[in-house]
């Protein structure tokens, strides 16, 4: 049994919850840093106010993609969840530009990008389920134009209001309305387009998805693990999970004695402390025969991950270490370095801010054009080619910044962006074509929430590091973020030249 072929405007209905998902996103990328700068925030601190969105999704990605694995409801399986998500991320759009002080927008970053998240992925999967396997680069090319477009809207928003004569700027530490009624627009958009899909969309049965299960054994070899071995692997996480937390104590300590930049516990205690908990827990819970455990379930997949993730693994970290240093740093690159202000109440930041708006707006619709002409660079080249090629564009586009002295609307808002938008398109559409084909479909959303730690942690380690760096060795210039950036999304795409996008896999049950 195979799964039928789609026609485009299924595709599209399917995929149109995308645009609602990417307005909540693009406005939290291209606003937050200035709703904390205009809360009182300090440059050197933005990086730690960013990390409860990165963490979040560490978390809730895999947990939510598990549970879809195993739900089905009168709406389907992955549908209650992208739909529970548009509900309580539209709510946090209303709320966030009324933050009154600067602890309660970090929560709720924290909050909005839960919601996000426990959307976005169940998303992912959707295609995943009901495509068939040559038609999956089509489905998430399709994802990808409405990322952009959305994007390119939202990005723009803060503009738009400002030219109908709504107020750009704001007494100290009140957010304009310019961002608070593009914040609302973009709440009302993430709820309807979502509805959308969940309305117009269908979900194949558990009966139907376990008979394309039983197709897909002739390509997946599947394990069945003894008491034996879970024993061995108890061991091993044990002893990872103790070495883990006796660095996570060592690093910790050294960040006290020394008094480094406090963002460095993020990764002292946040990734390597926490992963060393998590391995340690994994362990005893199998030393005590809890092997069906679904946490243990999430861990052992995790550590028994197919190889081709594994090779997009490091593709994907220094992608997005690229991305989250472009969304964290260019509004205060730009207003530094290029309008040479940190005023946040001057016309001149508010401006520059503004202008940010529209060099994100522009990269998103570069990404919908490209979304379709990368597949068929692709089909004459290859995958991982042309994802070599728009990473290394990105990564010139962003160290292109540097070196902008009159920020014309072609010199600053289309140039750089053009190579951005490329490598955005390809980020957002290649690796997940590349891996969804190798992947069962009965842990198709708890893998595509795995996928999602190689897009976090280098978050989280931007988040911990960026700042560190950027005062202790650029004196506190952020456009020096943007340089780290650019040269981490070409190392990005010279790596991405030895995937083995045919390697077959072994998936553990």
């Amino acid at each position: 049994m195979e799964k039928r072929k789609l026609g485009f405007w299924q595709i599209w209905n399917m995929s149109f919850g995308f645009l609602g998902i990417q307005m909540g996103f693009a406005l939290q990328n291209s606003n937050v840093s200035r709703i904390f700068q205009t809360l009182g925030a300090n440059i050197d601190d933005i990086p730690i106010l960013w990390v409860a969105a990165p963490l979040t999704g560490l978390i809730v990605q895999p947990i939510i993609g598990y549970f879809s694995d195993r739900t089905w409801t009168r709406l389907g399986r992955r549908k209650p969840y992208f739909l529970a998500g548009a509900i309580l991320a539209s709510a946090a759009l209303f709320i966030m530009p009324n933050s009154p002080v600067l602890w309660f927008a970090a929560g709720m970053l924290w909050i909005m990008d839960a919601s996000i998240n426990v959307s976005m992925e169940p998303f992912r999967a959707f295609v995943g389920d009901n495509l068939p396997e040559k038609q999956r680069t089509m489905g998430f090319a399709m994802q990808s134009f409405f990322i952009g477009i959305g994007a390119y809207f939202a990005s723009k928003l803060p503009l738009i209001f400002t030219y109908f004569g709504v107020e750009n700027t704001a007494p100290l530490g009140i957010i304009p309305d310019s961002v608070k009624y593009s914040f609302y627009l973009g709440g009302v958009a993430f709820i309807v387009t979502v509805l959308w899909t969940v309305l117009t969309s269908k979900e194949y049965s558990p009966e139907e998805m376990e008979a394309f299960e039983k197709h897909q054994e002739t390509e997946f070899k599947k394990e069945t693990h003894s008491a034996e071995w879970f024993a061995t692997n108890a061991k091993s996480h044990l002893t990872k999970g103790i070495l883990f937390l006796i660095v996570s104590v060592i690093f910790s300590y050294a960040i006290f004695h020394y008094d480094l930049k406090k963002d460095l516990y993020v990764l002292s205690l946040g990734l390597i402390g926490l992963g060393g908990l998590a391995m340690l827990v994994s362990g005893l819970l199998q030393n005590a025969n809890k092997t069906d455990n679904g946490f243990v379930t999430i861990m052992n997949d995790f550590q028994f991950m197919p190889k081709i993730m594994k090779q997009l693994a490091w593709v994907q970290f220094f992608s997005w270490f690229a991305l989250f240093s472009m969304w964290i740093y260019t509004t205060l690159a730009v207003t530094q370095h290029i309008y040479g202000t940190t005023d946040t109440t001057s016309e001149a930041y508010n401006n520059g801010a503004n202008q940010v708006g529209e060099m994100f707006a522009n990269y998103n619709l570069i990404a919908a054009i490209a979304a379709f002409l990368l597949p068929l660079l692709a089909k004459y080249t290859s995958r991982k080619f042309t994802h070599f090629i728009a990473l290394t564009f990105g990564g010139l586009g962003l160290i292109s910044i540097y070196f902008i002295k009159e920020p014309t609307v072609f010199t600053m808002e289309w140039l750089p962006m053009i190579g951005v938008g490329i490598a955005w398109a390809s980020i957002l559409s290649i690796p997940y074509a590349m891996l969804s084909g190798a992947l069962p479909s009965s842990k198709m959303g708890y893998y595509m929430g795995v996928f999602n730690f190689f897009i976090v942690i280098p978050q989280l380690v931007a988040a911990s590091i960026l700042g560190f760096l950027v005062s202790r060795f650029f004196n506190s210039e952020p456009i020096y973020a943007l340089l780290i950036g650019g040269a981490s999304m070409i190392l990005a795409g010279i790596i991405s030249l030895t995937i083995n996008d045919k390697s077959k896999i072994i998936i553990n049950e």
